[in-house]
């Protein structure tokens, strides 16, 4: 009986309670986090789900605070991404599906620290392929391109004057995380071609007039694949 207790007792974070109230301060600050205006103000954003959650982790990302549902995932694989005790907050069921904006994210929920996307920072091959995106509007459609462009290989994705915030919740879940792992940057489109230019990549795109066929061109070479607002 006493063996029981002690290992229910080892499953709940000694830290904190649990959180019963969507009117909690912390929630309340989650919630807040929707907004476009609170995540460029206080340069947070939320993660969902283990995979992401893991993924932002590797690439150097700080979690500030995690929240977790006991009904829908273990203690022990919350405490296995590595976060301090002092960060774990669980929640109730109900306070979860208050915060949570997909379905299906088992249970975990992160708060994040934005990082920087200077384009002076981006490192890449010798002989890199680039994904150049003009003015992307809708947050699904980034997430489906940094998918696509870490399963094919992509060294990097500058975002030239971007119409959404590449923290968006729906960046995230539709990029499987994949924001993450993509290296990224963030310029205008003058700041993107001298970069480019400066480096002798060559620059693509597609046009109406004046175009030579795709396929007789050699990507093989440094490269740059610029894609507009509706890709």
């Amino acid at each position: 009986m006493f063996a029981q207790l002690a290992v229910k007792f080892n499953q709940i974070p000694a830290v904190h309670t649990l959180i019963t109230s969507h009117h909690n301060p912390k929630i309340k600050g989650l919630l807040a986090l929707e907004k476009p205006r609170e995540r460029r103000r206080q340069c947070l954003f939320v993660i969902e789900g283990k995979r992401e959650i893991a993924l932002a982790l590797k690439a150097g990302y700080r979690i500030g605070n995690l929240f977790f549902c006991e009904s829908l995932i273990r203690v022990e694989e919350v405490r296995d991404l590595g976060i301090p005790e002092k960060a774990l907050f669980p929640v109730t069921k109900e306070v979860y599906d208050k915060i949570a904006v997909r379905e299906n994210s088992g249970g975990l929920i992160a708060v994040a620290e934005q990082t920087t996307h200077r384009l002076s920072d981006l490192r890449v091959s010798d002989n890199p392929l680039i994904v150049v995106l003009e003015s992307v509007e809708k947050p699904g459609n980034l997430g489906a391109i940094l998918r696509t462009a870490d399963a094919a290989g992509v060294d990097a994705i500058i975002v030239c004057d971007p119409q959404t915030d590449i923290y968006n919740p729906n960046v995230i879940r539709s990029s499987i995380g994949c924001v993450f792992t993509v290296p990224l940057a963030i310029a205008s489109s003058e700041e993107a071609i001298d970069w480019l230019n400066s480096r002798k990549i060559s620059i693509y795109s597609a046009a109406l007039q004046g175009a030579k066929p795709y396929h007789t061109q050699d990507y093989t070479q440094p490269c740059a694949i610029v894609l507009g607002q509706n890709s």
